[in-house]
Formats: structure tokens, sequence, C-alpha cells
């Protein structure tokens, strides 16, 4: 593996300074897309949960539909019994017989009644299942253009800052790449703790950007010699002297203007 050139403190500085830029205007791009992404994940699982309710219930209603046919059936097959049976009745050779040929036709009537009972049941649970399809297939309309319309919102912001967004990251990676590992790690981590993403800040009026605690002048003169990397007692961030930051801004800004 290739060593990395050895750069002095205030390279390194620099480099940590522009990596700061960069990584809070990247903050700032995503921040414009804000919940977007977040909403129209949300909106696809809502859709297809949707969907898949409405593959049920219309699933459901065929088991039904089938049912009802099944019942018709039972309601012919038992009127061509009692038919049978009665004219069974008309042959009969003594009482016995009959009764026990009227007591089947009364069965087959009962099995008629039960099925036409079930058949009103099962119409009228159709009726209710297609009162919820339509209520479902509406509510899935109306989300699926939500849907839609955020995509739109979304993939507008994505194409308007995709190509800045993707140059700037793989500008991080480049000046991470010069910097010891250690140092990277140690970036990463401040950063990751801070509320505003800020692990590099430069001296404002005395005190760290920021922060209201003064740094003492022979601290601030060490920071002004960049000779070596120093941190905020208070806050754990890197500190850089104005000019350093001031002249790295507009650096950064330049480049970031011609992305």
């Amino acid at each position: 593996m290739a060593k990395k050139k050895e750069i002095t403190v205030e390279q390194r500085l620099r480099a940590l300074y522009d990596i700061q830029i960069i990584d809070s205007r990247i903050d700032e791009i995503r921040n414009v897309r804000g919940e977007l992404p977040i909403e129209v994940s949300d909106l696809e699982d809502e859709v297809s949960g949707l969907q898949l309710r409405l593959q049920k219930l219309e699933a459901s209603l065929e088991d039904i539909d089938t049912s009802i046919r099944d019942k018709k059936n039972l309601i012919e097959e038992a009127k061509g019994l009692i038919k049978k049976y009665a004219t069974q009745q008309e042959n009969v050779r003594n009482n016995r017989e009959f009764d026990s040929l009227t007591k089947e036709v009364e069965f087959q009537e009962l099995e008629i009644e039960l099925a036409e009972k079930h058949i009103r049941e099962f119409k009228a649970k159709t009726e209710q299942k297609k009162t919820v399809i339509e209520n479902t297939k509406e509510h899935n309309k109306e989300r699926e253009e939500h849907l839609k319309h955020k995509k739109s919102e979304l993939d507008a912001i994505l194409n308007e800052t995709k190509k800045e967004e993707e140059a700037l990251e793989a500008k991080v990676v480049e000046l991470k790449g010069k910097l010891e590992e250690r140092l990277v790690k140690a970036y990463e981590r401040i950063r990751r703790n801070a509320k505003n993403g800020l692990a590099v800040v430069a001296i404002e009026r005395g005190a760290s950007g920021g922060s209201y605690f003064t740094i003492p002048p022979q601290v601030q003169m060490e920071i002004a010699a960049r000779k070596k990397v120093i941190t905020d007692e208070h806050s754990g961030r890197i500190l850089v002297d104005a000019e350093l930051a001031e002249e790295q801004t507009v650096k950064m800004n330049k480049m970031i203007a011609k992305l």
C-alpha cells in the first residue's frame, strides 16, 4: 500500500476545514429534502398495504360468490329430490313408506330454507364488502395521487441537487484520503456528537464559533500558529483561526459555485 504523503499541520487544518464546509453544504442540500424521502417511503408502504387489502377483499368476494353458487346448486338438487319423492309417494304400498318419504321431503324443504337463508346472508355480506372495496379503492386512489405528487416533488429536488451532492461527496472522500485515519475518525466522531454537525470551527471574538466560553490568549496564539491540532475544551471541536477559516471559505465557495 502506498504511504500517504506527509503533510504539515496547517495543511491538515485547511483540509479539515474544507471538509467541514463541504459537509455543511451537503447537510443543507439534505435539509431541503427534509422528511420527503421518509414521507414517500411511508406512502409507498401505505399504498402497498391498501392494494394488498383490496386483493384480499376481492378474493373473499369471490369465495362468497362460490358459496352462493353452491347453495343454489344445493337448492336445485333438493327440489329435484322433492319431485322424486313426490313421485315415489304416488306408488307407495303402505303408510310407513309414505311417512318416510314425507320426512325426506320435509328434510329437503328445510335444506332449501336453510340454503336460502345462507344466500341472503351471503348477499348481505357481498353488499357490505362491495362498499368496503369501493371505499378502499377511493382511499387508495387518493393515496396514490398523493404519493405521485410527493415523488414528483422529491424527484425535482433530487434532480436539482444530485450532481452537486455527488461531486461534494467525492471531494470529501478525496480530502479525507489525504489525512491520517485517526484524524478523520476524530473529525467524524466530533461531527456526530455535534447538534449542528460542526466539528471544525473558527475563533470568533475570542471564543470558539457558537460558544460563549473565552479561549485563553496563549491558546489563541497557538491556534494562529497552526503548529498543532487544538480542540476546544468545552465543546471538543477542532479550532482554527479566523484568517484560515476566511481563506478556505472563499476557496470552497468558489469551488461549490462551479458545481
